[in-house]
């Protein structure tokens, strides 16, 4: 499958710093989001794919316009007014955000390697072997499967998305800069709506396919836009806009409208602004009662997102195993093809508590700034 309508997710990272409203509406959707990406990609390997069962599973890849905009959304929150006063410089921002996407991708890539050679040297064939290829792990090491050459399919294929991404965050103080000297909300939504509607028509033009059918080597295309989305959002929320009143009906409106567009059929672009209404909407709106089991699933999103990939191999390469020798009930299949989901929730919350996070304390005691001695 070359296309990100097929292998589509983006990374639900959005760092450590503290963003107004965690606990809330954003952090519960986050957590959904990533649970969809799963369902999306795993939906692949039922008795039956979901997709064939109805389109709407097919259509994971609106997750990954969330996740999108959504990193766009908080970076702007949580870092704008850093990078504006001079706090953070480019180089610094984007070496944090390279230190906390990093280290995951690598430690999940030698555990697919690890998996592929152990099961090599047992005899067992791997879940689609043809995705292992030497150049794509490569690829996939230094984050640059998104950038325009391909080949880079395979192993931990999602994170095409961090690809893309680190891209984008290392253009992050100058857009963030340039939004900031405009003034007017409706001039900053509009840009951002021009953006990914403009970069749609390019793609078309250009390439025949539109934005978020591209194939998956052409991500930074697909990515760009719609993280610029996320930052004019951002910036249009920093101003108190729109009202207390307002916010709320709209996130409402534009969630019904998302749903009846799929039920409807698939109407991407429509979607896109329905998701960017829903982003502004709860980005805005205030958490009266902020849920700590909200935020905990919202911090597991990474984690599950960086690893269902591992998890699928093992689970699904055990099934293929067991299916080669024994005639397995339809149902049955199903039942063993539901477990996966859970098994991807347990491998998120090992690899969160026990691998990711003790990871980034010791990357952050080393990598600390001494502090100037007292005079």
């Amino acid at each position: 499958m070359t296309a990100l309508r097929q292998n589509d997710t983006t990374s639900p990272e959005t760092g450590n710093a503290v963003v107004p409203g965690r606990g809330g509406a954003l952090d519960l959707l986050r957590f959904l989001a990533a649970v969809l990406i799963v369902l999306y990609h795993f939906g692949q390997d039922s008795p039956t794919p979901l997709e064939a069962l109805h389109p709407v599973f097919g259509r994971g890849f609106l997750a990954t316009d969330f996740f999108l905009i959504l990193s766009g959304y908080v970076l702007g929150r949580a870092y704008g007014g850093q990078v504006l006063s001079g706090r953070i410089g480019p180089a610094r921002f984007l070496g944090k955000r390279i230190q906390r996407l990093w280290p995951a991708q690598v430690i999940v890539l030698a555990c697919l390697a690890l998996v592929l050679l152990v099961s090599g040297l047992a005899g067992l064939s791997t879940h689609h072997p043809e995705n292992y290829t030497p150049q794509a792990f490569a690829m996939q090491l230094v984050f640059a499967q998104a950038w325009g050459i391909p080949g880079g399919g395979g192993w931990n294929q999602q994170s095409w998305s961090l690809s893309a991404l680190v891209v984008c965050y290392g253009a992050f103080p100058l857009l963030w800069a340039w939004i900031s000297r405009m003034k007017s909300s409706v001039a900053m939504l509009a840009l951002g709506m021009l953006a990914v509607v403009g970069g749609d028509l390019i793609c078309v033009a250009l390439l025949g396919r539109p934005i978020y059918d591209l194939p998956f080597q052409l991500g930074l295309l697909r990515a760009m836009p719609l993280f610029l989305l996320g930052l004019c959002i951002a910036k249009v929320v920093e101003q108190n806009k729109p009202s207390l009143i307002v916010a709320p009906l709209l996130g409402w409106l534009a969630a019904a409208t998302l749903v009846l567009l799929q039920v409807a059929g698939r109407f991407d672009l429509a979607s896109i602004v329905a998701i960017a209404a829903v982003v502004l909407s709860c980005g805005r709106t205030p958490v009266a009662r902020p849920s700590r089991l909200i935020e905990e699933g919202a911090r597991l999103s990474f984690a599950l997102f960086i690893t269902h990939a591992l998890t699928g191999m093992l689970w699904f390469g055990a099934l293929q195993a067991l299916y080669a020798r024994f005639d397995v009930p339809t149902g049955v299949q199903w039942a063993l093809w539901a477990g996966s989901i859970p098994a991807a929730m347990a491998m998120a919350v090992a690899f969160h508590h026990w691998v990711d996070m003790p990871v980034q304390a010791w990357l952050a005691r080393r990598l600390a700034r001494p502090q100037p001695a007292a005079a």
